[in-house]
């Protein structure tokens, strides 16, 4: 079986229920997320969490600090990544979502300082979160104490700062076959080792890829073989890496421990059962999040000038 090919259209749109959100992927294009942005806000409650998280466009000017659970939860303090610098560029400019807790913008600053090292070129930074965290309109159910990132799999140019234009249009390469079992020809050394640095440093809990490059990463990587324990198999993944760092403050809920081992036996098997690769789309929506499902302190990030 193979994986359905993306498409996007009003056709699509107006199959969602109402309160429906459309789902986006991490690389949909602007044209594309502007659709989906449009019928969340057409169909989405006024005091729906997602609607009101991204109306602000700046950090709430509070200390530091990201508040809640990964997927209830917001940030205060955030600052803001460039648009690009010494070894990296921001995609998808236009969706503001290039903010994270300073521990977060500190550590990606390293990682493509390391990346560049090993030489790999400039790093592509999808989204982190957006200036107040929060559930986000379209496209991820975390996201939202400003301590995550997805790093496209794509290398940029060489030597080539990428045009406006081209963040918002320039599509990502998928490194995975479309049954799902292996990655494809795209798979390179030069991504193991940009894994591998990535979750060789400390600030990291996890990273999430498709099951079919754990697959590769635990077949391929040669030595010590530890960090693999935090590169963890997720659905969808086939584009872009996403990272996940451990909580720096009080009041921020870390995720339970990542198992031990390095996740390359039995437990990775199960991700390649076909009902895992291609399940069945759930019968009902998933919740929406109002303003009070949320800790109390998000209000005061929200309120806050």
């Amino acid at each position: 079986m193979k994986r359905p090919a993306f498409a996007l259209g009003l056709s699509i749109l107006t199959l969602c229920v109402p309160l429906c959100v459309p789902h986006a992927r991490a690389e949909t294009n602007a044209a594309e997320e502007a659709q989906y942005r449009a019928e969340a806000l057409r169909n989405l409650p006024q005091n729906a969490a997602r609607r009101l998280f991204s109306i602000p466009v700046n950090p709430a000017r509070l200390p530091a600090q990201a508040v809640g659970a990964y997927g209830k939860g917001c940030v205060a303090g955030a600052v803001q990544l460039a648009p690009e610098g010494p070894g990296w560029q921001v995609m998808r400019l236009s969706r503001a979502r290039n903010f994270g807790h300073p521990n977060l913008v500190a550590w990606i600053q390293g990682l493509a300082a390391g990346a560049r090292k090993d030489g790999w070129p400039d790093l592509l930074i999808g989204d982190m979160a957006q200036p107040r965290g929060g559930p986000m309109l379209t496209g991820h159910a975390s996201h939202q104490l400003g301590l995550e990132v997805d790093i496209w799999l794509t290398p940029a140019p060489a030597q080539r700062v990428l045009t406006m234009a081209e963040r918002e249009e320039m599509p990502a390469i998928d490194l995975v076959q479309p049954d799902l079992l292996d990655v494809n020809a795209g798979f390179t050394p030069g991504h193991l080792a940009l894994l591998r640095r990535a979750a060789l440093m400390p600030e990291v809990d996890r990273i999430f890829v498709n099951a079919a490059i754990k697959r590769a990463a635990c077949r391929d990587a040669a030595g010590e073989r530890g960090w693999l324990r935090k590169v963890r198999p997720w659905p969808g993944h086939t584009h872009h890496f996403h990272v996940a760092l451990k909580c720096p403050n009080a009041g921020c809920g870390n995720r339970n421990p990542v198992p031990a081992g390095d996740g390359c036996g039995k437990d990775l098997a199960h991700w390649f059962r076909e009902e895992v690769r291609f399940p069945r789309k759930p019968d009902v929506a998933p919740k929406i999040l109002r303003l009070n499902d949320l800790p109390q302190a998000c209000r005061k990030v929200l309120a806050a000038p």
